[in-house]
């Protein structure tokens, strides 16, 4: 709180691809219609013994009509965390009607970043000199750098202000945009361009979240259970997250830039907290969690009572829903309002989820509607409205979105519709 109105931060443009599809368009519509974009796990060959057998995958974009996803830029930079995040910022920024000249370059700072980043390139590379005796591709070692797709980023669009990673497990996504925010706050910079990407569909990543019993694994005898029943947040049956694909950018600007400049800046990012559990590497804890939403209510200057609907982190994981709902309810006691979980249509794209979801909530906001929670079964442990019937009409003044991380790495955004204040 504080903030000068003139430095708040305001939304002016965004793009993602997700599992629902390439376009942006695609993809609401279909999130709208409870279309799953979870389906059969075919990004590598699997074995018959492979634990994980369903997934969220992206769609192809090589035929994009954009110059880094030439044959010759993706050979150089094959990780495709490159590909999807670069073209989820100049859909983005085409959106927002900016043109990041010279006179605003210095000004415009980067904090898109990635949970997992280019982990395929090394893993390629191992196997590569095991299997085959070579030594690793020069590009190498920079797809394997987080940071580097930030830096690919600011090449592509010429920001030359503040550029950073921020990392913050599967929170990294909503992270970039509040410490986007802190950069508008500090008149460090004028516009922002934050988010996240990942593409975590690699063997031995996909198998790690198996054995660390955070995966989609059915009960036995409903092996062959169809994959897009799988993601289940808040469901009885929940039965783990389903790992993920995305890409999503989110452009900030203070309003006083949005302004000047004439873009259209329907939401703000009204309040926001981040707090560390300080408890376990990745069971959450209720108690800093219910802090950080609190706190995101405190920094808005609304109450529960405010809040039109919740947009949460829900991964379908039997612990992490239960202690998300339980947090809810301390803040908003009888008052909960509906919650959409948007991992039961796109799985759990790491650090690229909350980019996804706070998508959604800026894309529901401004059309008055909320997308369901399919796959749902009411979990008598959890007394709470989900959206299960379809899609709903809502006016959404404010919203709030959670995003939590491996780590004890929470973070809590409402965001406030500007037209109807």
């Amino acid at each position: 709180m504080g903030t000068l109105d003139s430095k708040k931060a305001v939304v002016i443009g965004y793009d993602a691809v997700s599992p629902l599809g390439n376009d942006l368009e695609t993809q609401w519509r279909r999130a709208l219609a409870g279309t799953s974009g979870v389906g059969p796990l075919t990004r590598f060959p699997l074995q018959p013994d492979f634990p994980v057998r369903v997934a969220g995958q992206l769609p192809d974009i090589d035929q994009e009509p954009y110059p880094f996803l030439s044959a010759r830029h993706q050979a150089a930079w094959h990780s495709p965390i490159f590909k999807y995040g670069m073209l989820s910022v100049a859909r983005a920024l085409q959106r927002s009607g900016l043109d990041i000249d010279a006179g605003i370059a210095d000004r415009v700072a980067v904090t898109y970043s990635s949970a997992v980043g280019g982990l395929d390139a090394v893993l390629a590379s191992d196997r590569k000199m095991r299997e085959e005796h070579r030594l690793p591709h020069p590009y190498a070692n920079p797809n394997s750098c987080i940071n580097m797709v930030g830096g690919k980023i600011a090449i592509q669009t010429g920001a030359r202000g503040p550029i950073l990673a921020t990392i913050t497990a599967c929170a990294t996504g909503l992270t970039s945009l509040l410490v986007g925010a802190m950069l508008l706050a500090q008149d460090r910079a004028d516009v922002v361009i934050c988010g996240a990407v990942d593409c975590p569909l690699v063997e031995p990543i996909v198998a790690g979240f198996h054995t660390m019993n955070g995966a989609y694994n059915p009960t036995r005898g409903q092996e062959h259970e169809a994959p897009e029943r799988a993601s289940r947040p808040f469901s009885i049956d929940r039965r783990g997250f389903v790992p993920s694909e995305g890409a999503g950018a989110i452009i900030l600007a203070t309003r006083e830039f949005a302004t000047a400049h004439g873009l259209a800046s329907p939401i703000e990012l009204a309040g926001w907290s981040m707090t560390s559990d300080a408890h376990h590497f990745v069971m959450p804890h209720m108690d800093s969690i219910q802090r950080c939403i609190s706190e995101a209510l405190s920094d808005a200057g609304v109450s529960g009572i405010d809040i039109a609907a919740v947009n949460a982190h829900a991964t379908s994981t039997k612990v992490g829903d239960q202690v998300e709902y339980d947090a809810l309810c301390e803040v908003f006691g009888t008052h909960l309002p509906p919650v959409s979980a948007n991992k039961s249509l796109i799985g759990h794209a790491m650090g690229a989820s909350s980019a996804l979801e706070t998508i959604f909530t800026l894309r529901g906001m401004e059309e008055n509607c909320l997308p369901p929670t399919i796959n749902y079964r009411p979990d008598p442990n959890m007394e709470l409205d989900c959206v299960a019937e379809g899609q709903r009409t809502l006016i959404q003044e404010h919203v709030l979105k959670n995003a939590f991380g491996f780590g004890g790495c929470n973070a809590c955004a409402v965001f406030r519709k500007i037209s109807e204040r």
